[in-house]
């Protein structure tokens, strides 16, 4: 197995940082060898699974408790919609990454209603996946603006989780959830709050660990069907920065 990699710390020595644990789950074996040596080619990712199907990918999400998740639709026995939402329940930090041939509405919100942070059509470049992998890690989304648009409007419309608990969160927390919810990257983040983007991140960890969720995907739907923030907060749409499926950060 490769050793963490070794970067160097402000006192010019190593220290290990160690790569983003992956689970692959997909139904063809072909498929799954080539985006293991796809994804092993980087130095900053390794797969430490594998499943052919849905109850498999469960295990072993629950076995190698991953960092991310890609995960194929459609297989046989349990969907990857279904194995999503039973990893989500027991691994909610878990970033499930699906993959997908469709790009429709039942399929995309069936997705992201079990929990995932993204999707991808399985005819994305190789290169587009290996940094959708790391995305969803940093907890982004990995969503086209119009499906983000249509995933917002639907929590609205959905919104069926109760509404008289206030947020857990601090309300400088609840700036950046509300900024996040706007699409955009941390980077703006930062500037809008006059904050710097090591503080984005870490507010934006501490909003994914109360809230029991693994990617701003879902912190921002939670959010939205809680009554949290509302539509209108959304409607500052960020730059499409090119990343793998039209990331928004």
């Amino acid at each position: 197995m490769r050793e963490d990699i070794e970067v160097a710390a402000g006192s010019g020595a190593l220290e290990p940082i160690r790569p983003i644990t992956v689970l692959l789950a997909d139904d063809h074996a072909l498929l799954r060898e080539g985006t293991r040596r796809l994804l092993e080619a980087e130095p900053d990712i390794r797969v430490v699974a594998e499943a052919g199907d849905g109850q498999v990918a469960v295990d072993e999400a629950e076995r190698t408790r991953p960092d991310v998740a890609i995960m194929d639709v459609a297989m046989p026995g349990m969907s990857g919609i279904e194995a999503t939402r039973r990893i989500k329940s027991f691994l909610p930090n878990v970033a499930v990454l699906a993959l997908t041939a469709y790009d429709d509405d039942q399929y995309v919100m069936a997705l992201l209603d079990a929990g995932a942070a993204g999707f991808m059509l399985k005819d994305a470049r190789g290169q587009d996946l290996v940094e959708a992998v790391r995305a969803v890690h940093r907890g982004e989304a990995v969503l086209q603006p119009r499906v983000a648009a249509r995933a917002l409007r639907r929590a609205v419309s959905r919104r069926a989780l109760p509404v008289a608990a206030p947020p857990p969160l601090s309300d400088r927390e609840m700036e950046v959830l509300r900024e996040a919810a706007r699409g955009l990257p941390n980077t703006d983040i930062a500037r809008r709050l006059d904050l710097s983007v090591r503080t984005v991140h870490t507010h934006l960890g501490n909003i994914f660990t109360k809230l029991s969720v693994g990617s701003r995907t879902e912190a921002v739907l939670l959010g939205l069907r809680r009554g949290w923030i509302t539509l209108d907060e959304t409607d500052e749409t960020g730059p499409d920065e090119g990343e793998p499926g039209g990331t928004q950060p």
